[in-house]
């Protein structure tokens, strides 16, 4: 019996991924991960209606706009740094993660295997608060208006005046993990600090904004009073004390 001829194959060009695995021009629906993060031990179960919590937002958010402070006022106090540990303070875990030309975003945890408790949209570009941060000390403030009667949490506050350095920098926006914070969180969850650069999903999106560069890292939260709050970036090596400081108060 003759054998049949060969059929020739064509062969498919592939191009090469940002983390250097073969993926081919045809572009494929990406592949996301199952999101598995634990919801955080301080949760408050009894939440209101959405009508009453988005009118308190309202709320705060047009009492808060006229804000415009000649220079931040970083809160005083007795705080100390011993052995890669703040006084008073809370360990808990801090992430920096955006595309280096948009603004950067940081997220809290009570640990990297958390659903966040706090995830913030600072007027900052990524690249420009990373390259700062590579320099030297960045404390970051945001202020908000007090009032006599307010009864929220600094942290929930939804929009604060933000300065850096001491220089006036537009706003910082609290706002619900989106499924893309979840998706940069899961990523991480086995994590407890470093820094790099994050795979982007093929649409496209990613690449025409920058690499969605991360940076992880232990913080100190310390709770001065009810209208101050602090989070420190602490020095892996604990001999320089905190790289970056973001202090919340109210005015």
């Amino acid at each position: 019996m003759a054998t049949p001829p060969l059929t020739p194959r064509m062969l498919i060009p592939t191009t090469l991924s940002p983390l250097g695995s073969p993926r081919s021009n045809k572009s494929t629906p990406t592949v996301r991960p199952e999101i598995t993060l634990e919801q955080p031990s301080g949760k408050n179960k009894s939440t209101g209606s959405k009508s009453t919590k988005l009118f308190r937002r309202v709320r705060s958010v047009f009492r808060s706009l006229p804000i415009m402070s000649p220079m931040c006022k970083f809160p005083g106090g007795g705080t100390r740094v011993h052995e890669n540990h703040v006084h008073g303070g809370t360990r808990v875990t801090g992430t920096l993660f955006g595309y280096r030309k948009t603004r950067v975003n940081l997220a809290i945890q009570e640990n990297p295997r958390s659903l966040p408790i706090l995830v913030l949209e600072l007027a900052i570009p990524t690249a420009k608060l990373l390259q700062d941060l590579g320099v030297g000390l960045v404390r970051i403030a945001l202020e908000c208006e007090k009032t006599p009667s307010e009864k929220t949490k600094i942290i929930d506050e939804p929009i604060w005046a933000l300065y850096c350095n001491g220089k006036k920098s537009g706003y910082g926006v609290k706002r619900e993990p989106t499924e893309e914070d979840l998706v940069v969180m899961q990523m991480l969850h086995a994590v407890s600090m470093g820094a790099g650069v994050l795979p982007v999903n093929g649409g496209g999106g990613g690449q025409q904004e920058g690499d969605l560069t991360y940076m992880r890292a232990h913080f100190e939260r310390v709770i001065g009073s009810r209208d101050s709050e602090t989070f420190y970036m602490m020095n892996p090596d604990g001999n320089s004390g905190p790289e970056l400081s973001i202090f919340f108060v109210r005015v």
